[in-house]
């Protein structure tokens, strides 16, 4: 069994991997056998500690850089990656922003900026790689999800709706290109522990309140979603298609 887990020779772009839960999917398919493309918006420390810490695991991988609310940027992203590792097998979508605030405070320019990241560099990267995807009649899409895209916060509306427009376009990708060896599914955490969330669950009142809304009691770790991305994203997981599933330590019961 363990052998269909395995993905020695493919090739990973994972966007937004340079911490948290992009990281450790990361390093799961490098341990696997994939070659990596790691990403972030620009050069930093944080992007070589990943790479870095992926080599060291025994894994191949190379920095990539791009900020994805530009569509000039993802182009260029695309382009370094063709040049770099070769065109993706393995497409992870994970990158993403979020801004805490109730929806009468949203601005038009921050709504279009978030919508830019998190759903519209979604479309422009398929759309790039899907056509390599269809000659080798392999590939693997996926989406991290949100427990917000079913029990969207208050303060995260905008967030929340671009979360189930994402889910929603995996589920396009799934019905049209599955015929070609193509799975496309939704990876959708909960509360996972990471720097972007650390500030917000530092509110001790907050935290509570989010935590009686665990029935698992606890809040997840990066590598909690690791094993599920790495199952959809081998042999094991090649008849899983368009499913949305979530990683939540029950929280969207």
């Amino acid at each position: 069994m363990t052998d269909i887990f395995k993905i020695k020779g493919r090739v990973a772009l994972v966007t937004g991997s340079s911490r948290g839960i992009g990281r450790a999917i990361a390093q799961a398919l490098a341990q696997a056998g994939a070659v990596v493309g790691v990403h972030g918006v620009k050069e930093s420390k944080a992007l070589d500690e990943a790479v870095e810490e992926l080599r060291a695991l025994g894994g191949t991988a190379e920095p990539l850089t791009g900020d994805l609310a530009s569509s000039e940027e993802v182009a260029i992203l695309a382009r370094r990656c063709r040049e770099t590792i070769g065109a993706p097998d393995i497409l992870i979508l994970n990158a993403s922003i979020q801004t805490y605030m109730p929806l009468e405070n949203f601005s038009a320019a921050e709504l279009e900026r978030e919508y830019a990241v998190n759903v519209r560099s979604s479309f422009e990267l398929v759309k790039e790689f899907l056509p390599d995807m269809k000659a080798k009649k392999w590939g693997r899409i996926l989406a991290i999800g949100s427990v917000n895209q079913w029990k969207p916060s208050p303060r995260l509306p905008v967030y929340a709706s671009s979360k189930a427009a994402l889910s929603n376009f995996m589920l396009s990708c799934a019905r049209h290109n599955s015929q070609f060896g193509i799975t496309a599914n939704n990876l959708a955490p909960g509360v996972i522990v990471t720097d972007r969330n650390r500030e917000a669950l530092s509110d001790q009142d907050f935290s509570d309140k989010v935590m009686a809304g665990i029935p698992a009691g606890r809040f997840g770790k990066p590598d909690d979603c690791a094993g599920l991305a790495l199952l959809l994203c081998s042999d094991a997981g090649a008849y899983i298609t368009g499913a949305d599933i979530p990683v939540d330590g029950g929280m969207s019961i």
